[in-house]
Protein backbone atom coordinates (compact mmCIF):
# COMPACT_ATOMS: atom_id res chain seq x y z
CA UNK A 1 0.00 0.00 0.00
CA UNK A 2 1.63 3.39 -1.34
CA UNK A 3 1.29 6.15 1.08
CA UNK A 4 -2.06 8.33 0.70
CA UNK A 5 -1.67 11.33 -1.19
CA UNK A 6 -1.44 14.82 0.26
CA UNK A 7 -4.83 16.65 0.33
CA UNK A 8 -4.61 18.52 -3.17
CA UNK A 9 -3.25 16.06 -4.92
CA UNK A 10 -4.36 15.33 -7.99
CA UNK A 11 -3.95 11.98 -7.79
CA UNK A 12 -5.83 12.00 -4.59
CA UNK A 13 -9.33 12.76 -6.89
CA UNK A 14 -8.06 10.12 -9.75
CA UNK A 15 -7.57 7.17 -7.57
CA UNK A 16 -9.94 7.30 -4.57
CA UNK A 17 -12.59 6.24 -6.19
CA UNK A 18 -11.22 2.86 -7.00
CA UNK A 19 -10.86 -0.01 -4.61
CA UNK A 20 -7.75 0.19 -2.60
CA UNK A 21 -4.85 -1.83 -2.76
CA UNK A 22 -5.48 -5.37 -1.00
CA UNK A 23 -9.23 -4.53 -0.69
CA UNK A 24 -11.95 -6.70 0.15
CA UNK A 25 -11.58 -10.10 -1.16
CA UNK A 26 -14.33 -12.33 -3.02
CA UNK A 27 -17.53 -11.66 -0.48
CA UNK A 28 -18.09 -15.30 1.93
CA UNK A 29 -21.34 -15.18 3.64
CA UNK A 30 -20.61 -18.41 5.02
CA UNK A 31 -17.61 -17.17 6.86
CA UNK A 32 -19.31 -13.95 7.71
CA UNK A 33 -22.09 -15.54 9.14
CA UNK A 34 -19.81 -18.15 11.41
CA UNK A 35 -18.01 -15.07 12.77
CA UNK A 36 -21.38 -13.52 13.67
CA UNK A 37 -22.61 -16.18 15.47
CA UNK A 38 -18.92 -17.26 17.57
CA UNK A 39 -19.47 -13.30 18.44
CA UNK A 40 -23.04 -13.64 19.65
CA UNK A 41 -22.46 -17.06 21.43
CA UNK A 42 -19.79 -15.73 23.43
CA UNK A 43 -18.14 -12.26 22.79
CA UNK A 44 -19.73 -9.64 26.07
CA UNK A 45 -19.71 -6.27 24.01
CA UNK A 46 -19.21 -2.69 25.89
CA UNK A 47 -21.80 -0.19 26.54
CA UNK A 48 -24.61 -2.32 25.13
CA UNK A 49 -27.67 -4.30 25.87
CA UNK A 50 -26.38 -7.84 24.38
CA UNK A 51 -29.59 -8.64 23.38
CA UNK A 52 -30.25 -5.45 21.17
CA UNK A 53 -27.17 -5.49 19.13
CA UNK A 54 -26.48 -7.04 16.05
CA UNK A 55 -22.15 -6.30 15.73
CA UNK A 56 -21.19 -6.06 11.79
CA UNK A 57 -19.00 -9.17 10.74
CA UNK A 58 -15.63 -7.41 9.34
CA UNK A 59 -13.41 -9.06 6.76
CA UNK A 60 -10.81 -6.57 6.51
CA UNK A 61 -9.60 -3.00 6.49
CA UNK A 62 -7.02 -0.58 4.96
CA UNK A 63 -6.60 3.40 4.73
CA UNK A 64 -9.98 4.93 5.37
CA UNK A 65 -11.79 2.09 4.52
CA UNK A 66 -13.19 -1.67 6.11
CA UNK A 67 -15.19 -3.97 4.55
CA UNK A 68 -17.65 -7.03 5.46
CA UNK A 69 -18.17 -10.35 4.37
CA UNK A 70 -20.39 -9.55 2.12
CA UNK A 71 -18.00 -7.32 0.28
CA UNK A 72 -19.87 -4.34 1.16
CA UNK A 73 -17.08 -1.54 1.57
CA UNK A 74 -17.32 1.42 4.80
CA UNK A 75 -15.97 4.74 4.44
CA UNK A 76 -14.63 5.04 8.08
CA UNK A 77 -15.32 8.16 9.53
CA UNK A 78 -15.26 6.83 13.30
CA UNK A 79 -11.59 5.80 12.87
CA UNK A 80 -12.74 2.86 14.68
CA UNK A 81 -12.96 4.82 17.80
CA UNK A 82 -11.18 7.68 16.88
CA UNK A 83 -7.79 5.87 16.58
CA UNK A 84 -6.74 4.95 13.33
CA UNK A 85 -4.98 8.72 12.49
CA UNK A 86 -2.77 6.88 10.11
CA UNK A 87 -5.72 4.87 8.74
CA UNK A 88 -5.63 1.12 8.98
CA UNK A 89 -3.08 -1.26 7.80
CA UNK A 90 -0.02 0.87 7.30
CA UNK A 91 2.98 -1.64 6.02
CA UNK A 92 5.86 0.24 7.54
CA UNK A 93 3.78 0.13 11.14
CA UNK A 94 2.41 -3.34 10.70
CA UNK A 95 6.57 -4.29 9.45
CA UNK A 96 7.78 -3.03 12.67
CA UNK A 97 5.33 -4.91 14.97
CA UNK A 98 5.97 -8.37 12.95
CA UNK A 99 10.59 -7.34 13.19
CA UNK A 100 9.65 -6.58 16.93
CA UNK A 101 7.61 -9.28 17.69
CA UNK A 102 10.70 -11.73 16.17
CA UNK A 103 13.16 -9.90 17.91
CA UNK A 104 11.80 -9.89 21.42
CA UNK A 105 7.77 -9.86 21.54
CA UNK A 106 7.49 -9.05 24.83
CA UNK A 107 9.65 -8.21 28.66
CA UNK A 108 8.47 -7.10 31.76
CA UNK A 109 8.42 -3.20 32.28
CA UNK A 110 11.08 -3.35 35.00
CA UNK A 111 13.58 -3.44 32.54
CA UNK A 112 14.74 -0.99 29.95
CA UNK A 113 14.15 -2.07 26.10
CA UNK A 114 15.37 -0.03 23.11
CA UNK A 115 11.13 -0.09 21.60
CA UNK A 116 10.08 1.69 25.08
CA UNK A 117 12.79 3.76 25.58
CA UNK A 118 12.63 5.21 21.72
CA UNK A 119 8.58 5.46 22.40
CA UNK A 120 9.27 7.35 25.74
CA UNK A 121 11.54 9.76 24.14
CA UNK A 122 9.64 10.24 20.58
CA UNK A 123 6.66 11.16 22.54
CA UNK A 124 8.84 13.27 25.39
CA UNK A 125 9.95 15.55 21.97
CA UNK A 126 6.55 15.95 20.94
CA UNK A 127 4.35 16.76 24.30
CA UNK A 128 4.30 20.77 25.41
CA UNK A 129 6.75 22.21 28.00
CA UNK A 130 8.81 20.03 29.31
CA UNK A 131 6.54 16.75 29.89
CA UNK A 132 10.01 14.53 29.50
CA UNK A 133 8.90 11.56 31.83
CA UNK A 134 6.22 8.67 30.19
CA UNK A 135 4.55 6.54 32.30
CA UNK A 136 3.52 3.84 30.29
CA UNK A 137 -0.21 2.16 30.08
CA UNK A 138 -2.79 -0.29 28.20
CA UNK A 139 -4.96 2.52 27.24
CA UNK A 140 -6.47 5.70 28.11
CA UNK A 141 -8.41 4.97 30.91
CA UNK A 142 -5.43 3.86 32.53
CA UNK A 143 -3.15 6.58 32.03
CA UNK A 144 -6.32 8.99 33.67
CA UNK A 145 -6.19 6.75 36.53
CA UNK A 146 -2.65 7.01 37.17
CA UNK A 147 -2.65 10.50 36.39
CA UNK A 148 -5.01 10.95 38.99
CA UNK A 149 -3.34 9.03 41.48
CA UNK A 150 -0.35 10.82 41.19
CA UNK A 151 -1.92 14.25 41.68
CA UNK A 152 -3.34 12.89 44.80
CA UNK A 153 0.15 11.65 46.06
CA UNK A 154 1.86 14.92 44.58
CA UNK A 155 -0.57 17.39 46.10
CA UNK A 156 -1.67 15.17 49.48
CA UNK A 157 -5.27 16.31 48.56
CA UNK A 158 -8.07 14.19 48.11
CA UNK A 159 -10.40 16.25 45.75
CA UNK A 160 -10.55 15.90 41.64
CA UNK A 161 -12.41 18.62 39.80
CA UNK A 162 -13.58 17.30 36.44
CA UNK A 163 -16.11 18.77 33.84
CA UNK A 164 -20.22 18.06 33.02
CA UNK A 165 -20.13 16.92 29.46
CA UNK A 166 -16.83 14.79 29.49
CA UNK A 167 -15.33 10.88 28.83
CA UNK A 168 -12.57 10.08 30.67
CA UNK A 169 -12.77 5.83 30.04
CA UNK A 170 -14.66 3.10 31.83
CA UNK A 171 -12.16 2.25 35.03
CA UNK A 172 -13.30 3.14 38.30
CA UNK A 173 -11.75 6.39 38.68
CA UNK A 174 -12.16 6.98 35.36
CA UNK A 175 -15.62 6.91 34.48
CA UNK A 176 -15.96 8.47 38.03
CA UNK A 177 -14.32 11.68 36.75
CA UNK A 178 -17.09 11.10 33.36
CA UNK A 179 -19.39 13.80 32.80
CA UNK A 180 -21.68 11.92 31.04
CA UNK A 181 -24.42 9.12 31.22
CA UNK A 182 -22.03 6.19 31.33
CA UNK A 183 -21.15 7.61 34.63
CA UNK A 184 -24.26 6.87 36.04
CA UNK A 185 -24.51 2.90 36.57
CA UNK A 186 -21.19 2.97 38.47
CA UNK A 187 -21.54 6.35 40.56
CA UNK A 188 -21.33 6.10 43.96
CA UNK A 189 -20.98 9.22 44.92
CA UNK A 190 -18.14 8.95 46.72
CA UNK A 191 -15.03 9.12 44.42
CA UNK A 192 -13.91 12.30 45.53
CA UNK A 193 -15.14 13.98 42.38
CA UNK A 194 -16.82 17.56 41.98
CA UNK A 195 -18.26 18.07 38.33
CA UNK A 196 -18.42 21.71 37.12
CA UNK A 197 -19.97 22.94 33.78
CA UNK A 198 -17.13 23.87 31.24
CA UNK A 199 -17.72 26.53 28.36
CA UNK A 200 -20.16 25.82 25.48
CA UNK A 201 -21.26 29.05 23.96
CA UNK A 202 -23.89 27.02 22.08
CA UNK A 203 -25.84 25.64 24.72
CA UNK A 204 -24.62 27.79 27.56
CA UNK A 205 -24.29 27.21 31.29
CA UNK A 206 -23.55 31.42 31.96
CA UNK A 207 -26.27 33.27 29.36
CA UNK A 208 -23.44 34.30 27.65
CA UNK A 209 -23.61 36.05 24.04
CA UNK A 210 -20.34 36.14 22.90
CA UNK A 211 -17.29 33.74 23.46
CA UNK A 212 -15.77 36.14 25.82
CA UNK A 213 -18.40 36.64 28.18
CA UNK A 214 -18.69 32.34 28.04
CA UNK A 215 -14.78 32.25 28.59
CA UNK A 216 -14.92 35.51 31.54
CA UNK A 217 -17.96 33.33 33.66
CA UNK A 218 -16.66 29.98 33.10
CA UNK A 219 -13.67 30.90 34.40
CA UNK A 220 -15.19 32.38 37.51
CA UNK A 221 -17.97 29.55 37.82
CA UNK A 222 -14.93 27.29 38.33
CA UNK A 223 -13.33 29.19 40.62
CA UNK A 224 -15.94 30.08 42.61
CA UNK A 225 -16.37 26.02 43.00
CA UNK A 226 -12.54 25.75 43.89
CA UNK A 227 -13.35 28.23 46.75
CA UNK A 228 -16.60 26.57 48.32
CA UNK A 229 -14.69 23.03 47.88
CA UNK A 230 -11.42 24.16 49.81
CA UNK A 231 -9.28 25.16 47.78
CA UNK A 232 -6.64 23.03 50.58
CA UNK A 233 -8.31 19.77 49.10
CA UNK A 234 -8.31 19.59 45.75
CA UNK A 235 -5.85 17.42 43.95
CA UNK A 236 -6.25 18.14 40.38
CA UNK A 237 -8.51 19.97 37.37
CA UNK A 238 -9.05 17.52 34.39
CA UNK A 239 -10.10 18.36 31.52
CA UNK A 240 -10.11 16.91 28.06
CA UNK A 241 -8.48 19.65 25.91
CA UNK A 242 -11.24 19.49 23.34
CA UNK A 243 -14.23 17.50 25.17
CA UNK A 244 -14.54 14.23 22.02
CA UNK A 245 -16.52 11.64 22.75
CA UNK A 246 -19.33 15.01 24.85
CA UNK A 247 -19.65 16.60 21.23
CA UNK A 248 -15.95 18.22 20.42
CA UNK A 249 -16.61 21.48 21.95
CA UNK A 250 -13.33 24.03 20.80
CA UNK A 251 -13.01 26.01 24.25
CA UNK A 252 -12.76 29.59 23.82
CA UNK A 253 -9.56 31.80 23.26
CA UNK A 254 -7.96 32.08 26.94
CA UNK A 255 -10.52 29.11 28.69
CA UNK A 256 -7.43 27.17 28.82
CA UNK A 257 -4.71 28.99 29.79
CA UNK A 258 -7.24 30.60 32.29
CA UNK A 259 -7.33 27.22 34.23
CA UNK A 260 -3.95 26.94 34.16
CA UNK A 261 -3.90 30.49 36.39
CA UNK A 262 -5.82 29.30 38.45
CA UNK A 263 -4.25 25.96 39.16
CA UNK A 264 -1.07 28.03 39.76
CA UNK A 265 -2.85 30.32 42.37
CA UNK A 266 -4.36 27.14 44.15
CA UNK A 267 -1.22 24.48 43.93
CA UNK A 268 -3.90 22.30 41.65
CA UNK A 269 -2.32 19.93 39.19
CA UNK A 270 -3.74 20.66 35.72
CA UNK A 271 -4.31 17.16 33.97
CA UNK A 272 -5.34 17.75 30.39
CA UNK A 273 -6.77 14.38 28.71
CA UNK A 274 -5.55 14.03 25.08
CA UNK A 275 -6.43 10.25 24.79
CA UNK A 276 -8.26 11.42 21.81
CA UNK A 277 -6.41 15.07 20.39
CA UNK A 278 -3.18 13.51 20.40
CA UNK A 279 -0.91 12.64 17.98
CA UNK A 280 -2.27 14.88 14.68
CA UNK A 281 -5.89 14.68 15.36
CA UNK A 282 -6.45 18.53 15.62
CA UNK A 283 -4.03 19.53 13.11
CA UNK A 284 -1.15 19.57 15.68
CA UNK A 285 0.48 17.10 17.49
CA UNK A 286 -1.30 17.55 20.69
CA UNK A 287 -4.30 19.96 20.89
CA UNK A 288 -2.68 22.12 23.87
CA UNK A 289 -0.63 24.01 21.29
CA UNK A 290 -3.50 25.71 19.66
CA UNK A 291 -4.29 27.34 23.30
CA UNK A 292 -0.64 27.66 24.12
CA UNK A 293 -0.54 25.76 27.61
CA UNK A 294 0.85 23.07 28.91
CA UNK A 295 -0.65 21.03 31.48
CA UNK A 296 1.09 19.16 34.47
CA UNK A 297 0.26 15.74 33.65
CA UNK A 298 -0.83 15.11 29.66
CA UNK A 299 -3.04 11.38 29.24
CA UNK A 300 -2.71 10.08 25.61
CA UNK A 301 -3.60 6.73 24.23
CA UNK A 302 -5.49 6.21 20.50
CA UNK A 303 -3.40 8.15 17.62
CA UNK A 304 -0.32 7.54 19.98
CA UNK A 305 0.60 3.86 17.45
CA UNK A 306 -2.73 4.33 15.89
CA UNK A 307 -4.62 1.49 17.70
CA UNK A 308 -2.78 -1.11 16.42
CA UNK A 309 -1.24 -2.79 19.34
CA UNK A 310 -2.93 -1.05 22.84
CA UNK A 311 -0.55 1.26 24.39
CA UNK A 312 -1.59 4.79 26.66
CA UNK A 313 0.29 6.66 29.14
CA UNK A 314 1.02 9.41 31.17
CA UNK A 315 3.19 12.56 30.56
CA UNK A 316 4.87 14.25 33.76
CA UNK A 317 6.20 17.84 34.80
CA UNK A 318 9.31 17.61 36.01
CA UNK A 319 7.81 18.85 39.94
CA UNK A 320 5.96 15.73 39.69
CA UNK A 321 7.97 13.05 38.35
CA UNK A 322 10.67 14.71 41.53
CA UNK A 323 8.10 13.70 44.19
CA UNK A 324 8.59 10.10 43.15
CA UNK A 325 12.84 10.50 42.54
CA UNK A 326 13.18 8.67 46.26
CA UNK A 327 9.14 7.51 46.96
CA UNK A 328 7.99 4.89 45.05
CA UNK A 329 5.55 5.28 42.80
CA UNK A 330 2.58 2.97 43.94
CA UNK A 331 1.07 1.74 40.77
CA UNK A 332 1.93 -0.27 37.37
CA UNK A 333 0.79 -2.36 34.89
CA UNK A 334 2.36 -6.20 33.91
CA UNK A 335 2.06 -5.01 30.43
CA UNK A 336 3.25 -1.59 30.65
CA UNK A 337 5.44 -0.26 27.70
CA UNK A 338 5.01 -3.51 26.00
CA UNK A 339 7.25 -4.18 23.55
CA UNK A 340 4.89 -4.56 20.29
CA UNK A 341 2.80 -1.56 21.66
CA UNK A 342 6.13 0.41 21.80
CA UNK A 343 7.60 -0.41 18.17
CA UNK A 344 4.19 0.71 16.62
CA UNK A 345 4.28 3.40 18.28
CA UNK A 346 7.95 4.33 17.13
CA UNK A 347 6.98 3.50 13.75
CA UNK A 348 3.87 5.35 13.46
CA UNK A 349 5.60 8.74 15.28
CA UNK A 350 8.02 8.29 12.32
CA UNK A 351 5.35 7.30 9.59
CA UNK A 352 3.55 10.80 10.60
CA UNK A 353 6.80 12.59 10.74
CA UNK A 354 7.79 11.17 7.18
CA UNK A 355 3.91 11.76 5.57
CA UNK A 356 3.68 15.21 7.60
CA UNK A 357 0.74 14.11 8.68
CA UNK A 358 -0.20 16.41 11.28
CA UNK A 359 0.01 19.12 8.36
CA UNK A 360 -2.01 17.31 6.42
CA UNK A 361 -4.64 16.66 8.85
CA UNK A 362 -5.01 21.06 9.66
CA UNK A 363 -4.79 21.30 6.18
CA UNK A 364 -7.97 18.86 5.42
CA UNK A 365 -9.73 20.11 7.85
CA UNK A 366 -9.48 23.81 6.69
CA UNK A 367 -9.35 23.31 3.05
CA UNK A 368 -12.19 20.29 2.58
CA UNK A 369 -13.90 19.20 6.24
CA UNK A 370 -14.47 22.35 7.56
CA UNK A 371 -16.15 24.19 4.47
CA UNK A 372 -18.38 21.45 3.62
CA UNK A 373 -19.91 20.99 6.77
CA UNK A 374 -20.53 24.54 7.17
CA UNK A 375 -22.06 24.24 3.55
CA UNK A 376 -23.80 21.45 4.38
CA UNK A 377 -25.52 23.23 7.35
CA UNK A 378 -26.61 26.17 5.20
CA UNK A 379 -28.65 23.83 3.67
CA UNK A 380 -29.66 21.63 6.05
CA UNK A 381 -32.56 22.61 8.59
CA UNK A 382 -31.71 19.79 10.88
CA UNK A 383 -27.84 21.10 11.55
CA UNK A 384 -27.58 23.58 14.42
CA UNK A 385 -23.60 24.20 14.78
CA UNK A 386 -20.59 22.92 12.83
CA UNK A 387 -17.94 22.47 15.07
CA UNK A 388 -14.05 21.02 15.24
CA UNK A 389 -10.65 21.59 13.43
CA UNK A 390 -8.25 19.26 12.12
CA UNK A 391 -9.77 16.30 11.29
CA UNK A 392 -12.28 16.38 14.37
CA UNK A 393 -15.27 17.70 14.04
CA UNK A 394 -19.43 17.65 14.89
CA UNK A 395 -22.55 18.71 13.99
CA UNK A 396 -25.12 19.02 16.93
CA UNK A 397 -28.39 18.30 14.84
CA UNK A 398 -31.61 19.49 16.03
CA UNK A 399 -35.62 19.97 15.91
CA UNK A 400 -35.55 23.44 15.40
CA UNK A 401 -32.55 25.97 14.79
CA UNK A 402 -34.31 28.39 16.69
CA UNK A 403 -34.33 26.55 19.61
CA UNK A 404 -31.87 24.59 19.43
CA UNK A 405 -33.55 21.60 20.71
CA UNK A 406 -31.77 18.46 19.82
CA UNK A 407 -33.29 16.41 17.17
CA UNK A 408 -32.81 13.73 20.25
CA UNK A 409 -33.11 14.28 24.10
CA UNK A 410 -29.96 13.62 26.51
CA UNK A 411 -29.36 10.05 26.88
CA UNK A 412 -32.14 8.90 24.56
CA UNK A 413 -34.35 6.03 25.35
CA UNK A 414 -34.01 3.16 21.78
CA UNK A 415 -37.24 4.88 21.25
CA UNK A 416 -36.50 8.91 21.27
CA UNK A 417 -33.58 7.84 18.94
CA UNK A 418 -35.20 7.08 15.85
CA UNK A 419 -34.18 10.26 14.43
CA UNK A 420 -30.39 9.46 14.76
CA UNK A 421 -31.21 5.69 13.93
CA UNK A 422 -32.36 6.85 10.66
CA UNK A 423 -29.85 9.53 10.06
CA UNK A 424 -27.10 6.55 10.72
CA UNK A 425 -29.03 4.12 8.78
CA UNK A 426 -28.49 6.06 5.85
CA UNK A 427 -25.40 6.84 6.27
CA UNK A 428 -24.54 3.23 6.24
CA UNK A 429 -26.93 2.90 3.04
CA UNK A 430 -24.73 5.19 1.23
CA UNK A 431 -21.10 3.39 1.96
CA UNK A 432 -20.25 5.51 5.45
CA UNK A 433 -19.87 4.38 8.81
CA UNK A 434 -20.78 7.52 11.41
CA UNK A 435 -19.69 8.00 14.60
CA UNK A 436 -22.93 9.42 16.38
CA UNK A 437 -24.08 9.84 19.37
CA UNK A 438 -26.85 11.18 21.26
CA UNK A 439 -28.15 14.48 19.02
CA UNK A 440 -24.34 14.27 17.25
CA UNK A 441 -22.80 12.97 14.49
CA UNK A 442 -18.65 13.61 14.82
CA UNK A 443 -16.85 13.54 11.78
CA UNK A 444 -13.11 12.27 12.51
CA UNK A 445 -12.04 9.69 9.92
CA UNK A 446 -8.20 9.32 9.18
CA UNK A 447 -5.95 11.64 9.87
CA UNK A 448 -4.44 10.79 6.09
CA UNK A 449 -7.72 10.47 4.63
CA UNK A 450 -7.73 11.70 0.80
CA UNK A 451 -9.47 14.84 -0.59
CA UNK A 452 -11.36 12.68 -2.59
CA UNK A 453 -12.11 10.60 0.62
CA UNK A 454 -13.33 13.62 2.32
CA UNK A 455 -15.61 14.81 -0.56
CA UNK A 456 -16.92 11.04 -0.89
CA UNK A 457 -17.59 11.11 2.78
CA UNK A 458 -19.31 14.48 2.57
CA UNK A 459 -21.63 13.46 0.20
CA UNK A 460 -22.87 10.70 1.84
CA UNK A 461 -23.73 12.71 4.89
CA UNK A 462 -25.37 15.49 2.36
CA UNK A 463 -27.72 12.71 1.85
CA UNK A 464 -28.30 11.59 5.19
CA UNK A 465 -29.06 14.78 6.65
CA UNK A 466 -32.20 14.83 4.07
CA UNK A 467 -33.32 12.03 6.31
CA UNK A 468 -32.37 13.89 9.81
CA UNK A 469 -34.24 16.77 8.26
CA UNK A 470 -37.41 15.10 7.98
CA UNK A 471 -37.45 15.13 11.92
CA UNK A 472 -37.19 18.85 12.01
CA UNK A 473 -40.03 21.09 13.32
Amino acid sequence: MTPPPNPGDPAATATASAPASGSAPAPDAAAGAAVKAADRDHVFHSWSAQGLIDPLAVAGAEGSYFWDYDGRRYLDFTSGLVFTNIGYGHPKVVAAIQEQAAKLCTFAPAFAVEPRSEAARLIAERTPGELNKIFFTNGGAEAVENAVRMARLHTGRPKILAAYRSYHGGTQTAINITGDPRRWPSDTGTAGVVRFWAPYLYRTQFHATDETEECARALRHLEETIRFEGPSTVAAIVLETIPGTAGIMVPPPGYLTGVREICDRYGIVFVLDEVMTGFGRTGTWFAAEHFDVVPDLLTFAKGVNSGYVPLGGVAISPEIAATFDQRPYPGGLTYSGHPLACAAAVATIKVMAEEDVVNRAAATGDRIIGPGLRELAERHPSVGEVRGMGVFWALDLVKNRETREPLVPYNPSPADNAPMGAFAAACKSGGLWPFVNMNRTHIVPPCTITEAEAKEGLEILDAALSVADGFTA
